[in-house]
């Protein structure tokens, strides 16, 4: 995958495999500097019991570069300063189980904004006692779809920081064609505002879109849209078989002026390593996770789940009973409630609201819920500020780790490499 990617790549052989945790590799650090002084790389990569030997690397200044380890080692206590690097893990690695809260707290110990943890783990069980995905083994087979290898290791090469990079690189996984539709309903909540009928303030706060207008044909295209990979969710349903037969866009000013401007005037980055400006914004406003919704459009029948992410805002699909969804809609503020939400009675990524990239997710995964009298279900289509998300937990109960104290993040993903086909957990 690395050499058809287009890399130049150079394995270094000739030297011993560290079975013991305690192997000295100091005798061999040479004839590795040797090796990278004449292949000039611009990424020095280390999987498994090799590790140790960056390790050494780093230890004697002889590798300062950006940097991949692929499974944590158990002897990499500490990363050093100023190294641009990557880590690797699952939590299901049997050669090296390591937690995830220690896995974090070695990512802590990096220069700021230079450093990531790309983690896969285990979902919540579903009430069928399904997993949505399973966490990697040692030899972490994640890697290998999504493009996700080369992209970490572009991630460490990227000066804004290789978190950045991934998150950036999620929207690669969403198709032209979407990623056009995207663009025309904008990523700003001013932009909803320019195709409303009315000015926001009336009872009424569904209003119907022209079925063949152009605004009816970009939800559509949003609706029926598929990720360029295929997804890993295993829900089946007769997705084939489904019709759109109503659209609905939302005019609700309160909601947009009370919950999603304060979100959407969060000033700009002056340096592009320094993405926790966007949570000193956050605290300092008093913008909590449940500002993330600013409304859509909503649709009436089916739909499916998932998130797709630009830097900071979202579109996504998020199913529930016709009476939820009203009063979302109707709500003069923040008409979601994290803390009081989950995914279908399973929190299997943790407490808060669940929403889904592909609406054929949300659809067959049975998160509509039943249909109304007529036989149509209801789903809406979500403008989200999703701010810096992590990896979720079914541990997390409505508070996000930290990402740099006293900063947390603001949000969780099912998957670090996709933002992937199930759920952009709680928000």
């Amino acid at each position: 995958m690395i050499t058809d990617a287009g890399y130049q790549v150079k394995f270094f052989h000739g030297i011993p495999n560290p079975e013991k945790r305690d192997f000295d590799v100091t005798p061999y650090l040479d004839q590795i500097k040797e090796g990278i002084d004449a292949f000039e790389p611009h990424v020095v990569a280390a999987a498994s019991k090799g590790g140790i030997y960056l390790l050494g690397l780093w230890e004697e200044g002889f590798w300062r570069g950006p940097s991949l380890l692929l499974n944590g080692h158990p002897r990499c206590k500490e990363l050093p300063e100023g190294v641009p690097v990557v880590v690797a893990h699952g939590s299901n690695d049997e050669v090296y189980p390591t937690p995830r809260e220690q896995l974090e707290k070695l990512i802590a110990t990096g220069t700021e904004n230079m450093c990531f943890l790309y983690h896969t783990a285990d979902s919540g069980r579903l009430p069928t006692q399904h997993l949505t995905r399973k966490g990697d083994k040692h030899n972490m087979e994640s890697l290998l779809v999504r493009d996700t290898l080369p992209r970490l290791v572009d991630a460490t090469l990227d000066p804004a920081g290789p978190e950045a990079h991934m998150i950036r690189t999620w929207r690669e996984r969403i198709s032209e064609e979407r990623s056009e539709a995207e663009a025309w309903l904008g990523h700003k909540p001013e932009a909803l505002r320019k195709r409303w009928e009315s000015k926001g303030m009336d009872e009424q706060k569904l209003y119907q879109v022209t079925r063949g207008s152009e605004e009816w044909a970009i939800i559509e295209t949003m609706f029926w849209a598929e990720p360029k990979e295929t997804p890993v969710y295993g829900v089946k349903g007769n997705w084939e078989k489904v019709q759109i037969s109503n659209i609905q866009r939302v005019e609700n000013l309160p909601q947009l002026d009370g919950c999603a401007k304060p979100c959407a005037e969060w000033p700009e980055e002056s340096d592009p390593r320094n993405l926790h400006t966007l949570q000193i914004a956050d605290v300092r406003r008093g913008i909590s996770s449940r500002a993330a919704h600013v409304g859509g459009a909503q649709m009436k029948h089916v739909g499916e789940n998932m998130v797709c992410t630009g830097k900071n805002w979202s579109w996504a699909f998020h199913g529930g009973l016709s009476e939820n969804l009203e009063s979302i809609v109707s709500c003069r503020m923040a008409g979601f409630q994290p803390l009081a939400a989950g995914s279908r009675g399973s929190l299997v990524w943790g407490s808060g609201t669940y929403f889904a990239r592909e609406a054929r997710y949300v659809s067959e995964g049975g998160f509509c819920g039943k249909p109304n009298a007529d036989g149509t279900r209801q789903m809406l289509l979500c403008l989200l500020m999703t701010g810096l998300p992590c990896l979720g937990s079914p541990q997390h109960k409505g508070v996000l780790p930290f990402r740099s104290k006293p900063y947390r993040y603001h949000s969780s993903v099912d998957s670090l490499s996709s933002k992937g086909p199930s759920e952009l957990g709680p928000v």
